[in-house]
């Protein structure tokens, strides 16, 4: 089934440079195009490529995680990053910046913060269901007796 060695050596090509991509997104998305949903879906991409190429162990060996805690973890963030602003007497979501600048990025603040929730929930969230949808039954072998019990009854 992945037996494609053009796939599979554009996948391992292709997998570093769309990541870099993707936290590039995310770092200039408050002031331009892109963002925590965009890199997100970028740095996805990148890793349903593994999974398209070389299966879903790949794809769970790249990032040896639980992909709904990744997901948990960003609305976690995302929310904390709306929160700061109640700390300080401001609205819900208020963007706060530091003063100082950083080279490269800007200003450092709240939406960034925000924006690394959404990139952190919109990986787990797509690469979760992709692993979903590429599941192989021997990966799941309790799984594969329910459906010949069910196939028997039937």
């Amino acid at each position: 089934m992945y037996d494609s060695l053009i796939l599979r050596t554009v996948a391992r090509l292709m997998l570093p440079l769309l990541i870099v991509l993707s936290v590039f997104m995310l770092l200039r998305g408050h002031d331009e195009p892109g963002g925590g949903f965009i890199g997100g879906l970028l740095a996805a991409s990148a890793i349903i490529l593994r999974i398209v190429s070389d299966g879903p162990r790949a794809a769970q060996e790249l990032l040896p995680i639980n992909y709904l805690t990744l997901a948990a973890t960003g609305v976690l963030l995302a929310a904390f990053g709306g929160v700061i602003g109640l700390l300080f007497g401001e609205p819900f979501l208020k963007g706060l910046w530091f003063a100082q600048e950083i080279p490269g990025i800007g200003k450092i603040g709240t939406p960034l913060l925000f924006d690394i929730g959404v990139y952190l929930t919109v990986v787990g969230i797509t690469v979760h269901i992709a692993l979903m949808l590429a599941e192989e039954p021997e990966l799941y072998p309790m799984e594969e007796q329910t459906l010949e019990l069910h196939d028997k009854k039937m």
